[in-house]
């Protein structure tokens, strides 16, 4: 795909080089970002299939540092690049990316995940799905050649996350519940290729079952126990999320500075709506029983949900936000899976093949919703949230080169604008409702115990004597002690915080990167305005920010400090 209007200075024709190369070696990722042209192929991940990868990176940082740049937008572009792809490479040196195991983000989940995103419209999309299906088996042949490899190296993920990721594959391959891959089949047209596609579905849940045995009965038995990666492994996995270099310490105690804040901010509306009883579980349990807050079934809460988004989409466009009618839709979805995850995935780059997509995997007997805890949610899914931030950004080939505007996210950046986007809504006057505004503060509160107990845990930390909240003073984090914190400050199903925590040992670094990301976009935003005084005007700033793409949070502060 050529865009004649995008910018074509030499680090955009290098970005955009990168961008290329990367969806060759990395077709899955490049379905998921949206790009087309690849959805018939999945990535070679055997250990040549990384070593072209580290290979591709290193001999783009070496063509990046020589690059002149001449421009604000091409400094930015070229200083958003190196921090990405110089950071790949560490990570693919450290074989990060090769070993890491976990339910949420990992070569055997992106393989799975791809299938949610492709099209079905016609015969022919069906036959890629085929396609594809029948590599299935190939990727992970190649991918259990490097897991050897990593373990020959002593590099293998903890105990617990093999037997995540095995227990998942075996709800996938229908071992615990439906196959999703058969399921898959169903929607097929009833012609030629629907014998096709249900022959590669079989083989690919085969494939797919036999690798999940594999990892039970090879992998699992040199897998350590110990669930923390250490203060070096963390560090590399911080950076990664947030883009930015943090000082871990300092974050973990400013972690409890701003749970007991909101907590305290929490009990004051408790006490106002709930005569006078400050007890923030008995607040949640009153609106939980509130008939007015609740809605039954998943297409009921799938239907509320795209509501409130739509609602945003015609609220804030032209008043708070520019939000150009080509990404004026958004979908909600509920997922096939039962993971309990919420996640967002962008448009397709044509912004009309695909939209927008807003994703509940809603775990497994959970019928019942309770809307004071979820409509901080949809704002942070959808618009102002990563909606507005992802799908702008693919407009913007005006000022942003391809690899910026499908290529590149931080976590950091992204769930940290998420997270900004929330507090805005509330600054806007669009929480104002007590209850609602209570399920915003219980979601940052939850956010908040997240920095505490993955930088403790991860780092084998001391927790503090003083804490505000007497919890085991002095003791080392461990698993057990993060369950028994996020049950003391949460108001989930106990499934969902064991899935929780399981995904914090499993991904470090990430969980953080919302709140430490969101802080970030507000001390950016206090040092726009100090800088411009007077002349500091905030539907500027989110503009101008927004237009500088996805970012690590170190770049995006420098770029703001030229603006």
């Amino acid at each position: 795909m050529t865009d004649t209007t995008a910018p074509h200075s030499p680090i955009d024709e290098l970005s955009e080089r990168f961008l290329t190369a990367h969806a060759e070696l990395s077709p899955a990722a490049a379905t998921i970002m949206g790009m087309q042209g690849y959805d018939d192929k999945l990535p070679d991940r055997s250990p040549d299939g990384f070593g072209a990868l580290l290979d591709l990176h290193r001999s783009t940082i070496a063509e990046a540092k020589a690059v002149e740049v001449s421009s604000f937008r091409e400094e930015t572009a070229k200083d958003a690049l190196l921090e990405r792809i110089e950071l790949g490479a560490e990570r693919y040196q450290a074989g990060v990316p090769q070993y890491e195991l976990n339910g949420i983000s990992c070569v055997p989940v992106e393989l799975r995940l791809v299938f949610d995103l492709m099209p079905t419209a016609t015969d022919e999309d069906w036959e890629k799905i085929g396609l594809r299906l029948n590599q299935v088996g190939t990727t992970l042949d190649g991918y259990r050649e490097t897991l050897l490899e990593q373990a020959a190296a002593g590099r293998v993920s903890a105990a617990r996350q093999v037997q995540v990721l095995a227990g998942q594959i075996a709800k996938w391959t229908g071992a615990e519940g439906n196959d999703y891959f058969t399921g898959l089949t169903e929607k097929a047209p009833e012609s030629s290729v629907k014998g096709q596609v249900e022959a590669a579905a079989i083989a690919a849940s085969k494939a797919f079952g036999q690798f999940g045995q594999w990892l039970t009965s090879d992998l699992l038995p040199q897998a350590p126990d110990r669930d923390a990666v250490g203060r070096e492994v963390y560090q590399l996995a911080s950076r990664d999320h947030i883009g930015a270099e943090l000082d871990l310490d300092e974050a973990y105690a400013w972690g409890w500075q701003e749970l007991a804040r909101i907590e305290q901010e929490m009990q004051t509306i408790a006490a106002a709506l709930n005569s006078g009883d400050r007890s923030i579980p008995a607040m949640a349990a009153v609106l939980d029983a509130d008939p007015a807050r609740k809605i039954h079934g998943k297409e009921a809460f799938r239907d509320w949900m795209q509501e409130l988004a739509d609602g945003a989409v015609q609220e804030l466009g032209g008043k708070h936000f520019d939000i150009p009618a080509e990404i004026g839709r958004i979908e909600c979805m509920i997922a096939s899976t039962s993971e309990g995850v919420i996640y967002y995935t962008p448009p397709s780059e044509d912004l009309t093949t695909r939209p927008g997509q807003m994703w509940w995997a809603v775990p497994e007997g959970i019928t019942d919703f309770a809307t004071w805890r979820e409509v901080t949610t949809v704002y942070h899914e959808g618009v102002p949230g990563h909606h507005l931030q992802v799908a702008q950004t693919m407009l913007r080939s005006d000022l942003l080169n391809r690899w910026q505007r499908v290529g590149c996210w931080v976590s950091g950046h992204g769930e940290g604008w998420g997270l900004y986007a929330e507090r805005l809504m509330e600054e806007l006057g669009y929480l104002d409702e007590p209850g609602v505004k209570f399920g915003m503060l219980d979601a940052q509160g939850f956010r908040s115990a997240r920095v505490i107990v993955d930088i403790g845990m991860h780092l084998e930390l001391e927790i503090p004597r003083d804490n505000p909240f007497g919890f085991h003073p002095g003791e080392k984090w461990n698993a057990e002690l993060g369950f028994e914190f996020l049950r003391a400050h949460s108001r989930m199903e106990t499934g969902f915080l064991q899935a929780e925590l399981n995904r914090y040992l499993g991904w470090p670094g990430q969980a953080p990167s919302y709140k430490l990301g969101e802080r970030i976009w507000l001390q950016a935003r206090e040092e726009a305005k100090l800088r411009k005084g007077a002349d500091f005007d905030l539907r500027a700033f989110h503009r101008d920010a927004l237009n500088l793409g996805s970012l690590g949070l170190d770049p995006l502060r420098r770029a703001l400090a030229r603006l």
